[in-house]
């Protein structure tokens, strides 16, 4: 029985660590955003690849050894701007440009050399 509470704590401590690596970021509509992103993990850049989704499924922009990569989902399109000289930084954050009430949600960002995933509740508001 003391195994069992044991174990449940530690994956409770473990869900409670993750829960508070959720940001929030407010943004107006029709403005824009960034959505930070970064890494401290030590790597070469030809072997990361960063994936940003929103609410769990849209491709909102992925970063592909280095490269901005053009696969993405329609209502992203030439909305999303990147900062190809962070990259070296670790810096991997997106500027979200003409916010529209649909982009609120989360926004998930994977940087899978690391397996490290920031997450962001992007709420709009009104003008």
């Amino acid at each position: 029985m003391m195994i069992i509470s044991f174990s449940f704590i530690c994956v409770f401590a473990v869900l409670i660590n993750k829960v508070s690596l959720q940001e929030t970021v407010e943004a107006v509509i029709g403005g824009s955003v960034l959505l930070p992103c970064s890494s401290t993990k030590d790597f070469k850049l030809q072997d990361i690849n960063v994936h940003w989704r929103h609410n769990g499924s849209k491709i909102v922009c992925d970063i592909i050894e280095g490269r901005h990569s053009e696969t993405q989902d329609p209502d992203y399109k030439n909305r999303v701007e990147t900062f190809p000289d962070e990259y070296e930084r670790g810096n991997f954050s997106i500027k979200l440009n003409n916010l529209t009430y649909t982009d609120a949600g989360v926004f998930n960002c994977l940087i899978s050399h690391s397996s490290e995933i920031r997450t962001l509740q992007l709420i709009i508001n009104g003008v």
